[in-house]
């Protein structure tokens, strides 16, 4: 059957209703991007899946791409930290409460560039064609508002409280001293018992008072995967590959363009970027043209969440025969999550952290071809259980040497502070 194309002049504004409005309505999968931000990504909606890839402990590499080249069309989905503990040979005993990968391809894929003003609707089916035009014109209703319902008041039980968590930044710093790690990312999970939670309403509310480019709504059996990341993993246009690591974090609740400053010259938080970037730029070297791997914008800034955040440029060039799931998959989890060296790091992590960190810390992605991809890293993210009516959220940061465990105790909740505060209002 022939693929049909229909473009639509649209606002912003009208498509992000049109976008709840299929998360409502249609059951749909959503990547959603807000402007002004460096890593801003063309938002994407996959609508009624044709096919799907649930990952278990035996899909290979070339299964992921069996399913994601083997058919044209686009492919939404996320990869599990879990599945990269797997690909780099860390062992587990936690039991897993969440799939290790999930990707789709859809009937209908629905892109917005939100400069043009324009989105395009792609299908082989005329008849949802015609259908999904017609929802553009229709009005907004009171349930796609995003008013949240079903959170609970009181704050969330911790996998890791202050005083925990603490002493395992304490004991990060004497395995930076022996030489297991020089940098290293901690993080705690918050959990809500909620069984009354309409989540896409949180979502959509959440997109509404904390824009940021790497929003996610994708469904995965009894899971609902609500992700808000600022964070590019790895992006491929053409072959061109860009990393974007964040590192570095500062708090503000006005902001002043002295806080930059603070933040760029801070010898820890510029430790925290520089050790990431190294670590990337080897990650992407193996599947790059020789010589083409290169940092720019190095400990650039741009503020997200009331937090100021410091990221740089990566990019390289695919070499020849190798794709963007090569790339992905030999350089997963990304760096800034994990810490470095990246393996001895994740065992520690795995010793440290009571809870299994599931989608938390993987990716989100959005696949096109051989030569082109985006994906995020999964952090500022959340995962509502259907079933059980829990809502569990993460947070982390950065260790290093001259790091202070009651500082990093605050950075985490700083970062988990947009679910936080619905729980206290």
């Amino acid at each position: 059957m022939t693929l049909l194309h229909s473009s639509i002049s649209v606002s912003r504004e009208q498509f992000d209703v049109f976008a709840g409005r299929m998360g409502r309505d249609m059951d749909a999968d959503l990547v959603l991007s807000s402007p002004g931000y460096p890593a801003e990504t063309t938002s994407v909606i996959g609508i009624h899946p044709v096919a799907e890839l649930s990952f278990s402990e035996t899909t290979s590499p070339d299964e992921i791409k069996t399913f994601c080249f083997g058919t044209p069309g686009v492919t939404m989905g996320y990869v599990s930290y879990t599945y990269g503990m797997m690909l780099r040979g860390v062992d587990s005993a936690k039991p897993r409460d969440f799939p290790l990968g999930h990707l789709k391809k859809y009937a209908s894929v629905v892109e917005f560039d939100a400069a043009a003003g324009e989105a395009t609707i792609s299908t082989n089916d005329s008849a949802l064609l015609d259908t999904l035009i017609a929802q553009f014109a229709a009005p907004q209703s009171e349930a796609q508002k995003g008013v949240v319902v079903g959170f609970p008041s009181g704050a969330p039980t911790m996998s890791l409280s202050r005083v925990p968590y603490e002493a395992g930044v304490r004991e990060t710093l004497e395995h930076i001293l022996s030489g297991y790690t020089y940098q290293l990312n901690l993080s705690t999970k918050f959990s809500w018992e909620c069984p009354d939670l309409d989540p896409l309403a949180l979502f959509l509310a959440l997109r509404n008072d904390h824009p940021a480019p790497f929003y996610a709504w994708f469904k995965s059996g009894p899971h609902q995967v609500l992700s808000t990341s600022p964070e590019r993993f790895l992006r491929v246009e053409d072959g061109h590959v860009l990393s974007q690591p964040i590192k570095g974090t500062l708090r503000f609740d006005e902001y002043t363009p002295e806080q930059v400053a603070q933040l760029t010259s801070s010898p820890k938080e510029d430790a925290e970027l520089s050790m990431i970037v190294d670590l990337i730029r080897n990650d992407i070297s193996a599947n790059c043209a020789y010589g083409s791997v290169r940092v720019e914008n190095h400990k650039s800034v741009f503020a997200v969440d009331n937090l100021l955040q410091m990221y740089s440029d990566v990019h390289g060039d695919l070499r020849e025969g190798r794709d963007c799931l090569d790339l992905f998959l030999d350089a997963f989890p990304g760096g800034s999550i994990t810490g470095c060296p990246k393996k001895s790091s994740m065992e520690i992590i795995e010793n440290l952290e009571p809870h299994s960190r599931g989608m938390y810390c993987g990716s989100v992605v959005v696949i096109r071809d051989e030569q082109n991809m985006d994906s995020s890293i999964a952090i500022r993210t959340g995962v509502y259980n259907h079933d059980t009516g829990q809502l569990d959220s993460y947070a982390g940061s950065g260790i290093v040497v001259d790091s202070n465990p009651a500082n990093e105790y605050q950075e985490t909740m700083a970062k988990a502070e947009k679910f936080l505060i619905l729980g206290a209002s």
